[in-house]
């Protein structure tokens, strides 16, 4: 009688081909342990390069234009380092997330670093507001830049810093939770609100933003504080009385005479 197909396809010893294949290949991995365990290793660096790259986590980021425009839609948050205090915020040295042998695999060298122009959104400082982050900002400190929109090279952030190196430099803030510069210095009334730059008034984010920073700006009011500092009752007579017509005549006859 002929040989069925199966029996055919089965080998002196009763196992099929396919059942070689995987003894050879298993075999191959107990005699070359090393050698496997090596490929696999160098797999999963390629693929945590390949999606390092393509999210940009290690990425020193010299430009604003260079910042991917789905970090400005999610609100990234990036870290930096203060370089000097402008008349309209800050310029930041962005530091990328270093991941230890990857990084300086990456990292792209020769190029000359640029700090970032960064504005404190929906703030507009006061003279003194400056003078206050000059203060309060020692050069190279760290802060955080939650990125709110983007106008050609300048960020548009929520501006925050650890409270413990706010603490360091000022009075009574010992918590260890952020301090977002923005509501700070509304708070101190060394700023006022203005519109969000980059964002639709409509938009949830710009509503919900303009609010928390309204909120700041009316604490300030409401106590007295910095620009809305009111003179005292002694101060407004006394400037009353100065700027009367008549005590103007008068220092005007003793000043010829």
């Amino acid at each position: 009688m002929p040989e069925s197909r199966s029996e055919a396809e089965t080998d002196e010893k009763g196992e099929t081909p396919s059942k070689n294949i995987i003894s050879v290949i298993s075999q191959f991995a107990d005699d070359n342990l090393t050698i496997v365990r090596n490929i696999s290793t160098g797999l999963a660096i390629a693929g945590v390069i390949v999606i390092s790259r393509s999210i940009k986590l290690i990425t020193r980021f010299g430009l604003a234009s260079e910042i991917p425009a789905r970090f400005i839609e999610k609100n990234v948050s990036l870290r930096g380092r203060v370089q000097t205090i402008t008349e309209t915020g800050l310029e930041v040295e962005h530091i990328p997330i270093y991941i230890p042998i990857l990084s300086p695999l990456l990292a792209k060298g020769g190029g000359r670093v640029y700090p970032l122009a960064v504005r404190l959104a929906g703030v507009e400082l006061t003279p003194e507001g400056r003078v206050w982050l000059e203060q309060h900002l020692s050069p190279a400190q760290t802060v955080w830049l939650k990125l709110v929109s983007r106008e050609e090279e300048t960020l548009h952030c929520l501006v925050s810093v650890s409270r413990v190196s706010y603490w360091l430099v000022s009075v009574g803030r010992g918590s260890l939770r952020s301090l977002c510069l923005n509501e700070e210095v509304l708070r101190l009334g060394l700023a006022r609100t203005v519109p969000v730059s980059g964002l639709h008034p409509q938009s949830h984010l710009y509503l919900r933003l303009h609010q928390r920073l309204l909120k700041a700006e009316v604490k300030a009011e409401r106590k007295g504080r910095g620009m809305w500092k009111e003179d005292s009752l002694w101060e407004r007579t006394s400037q009353a009385v100065w700027d009367n017509s008549l005590v103007r005549l008068i220092r005007r006859i003793f000043k010829w005479t």
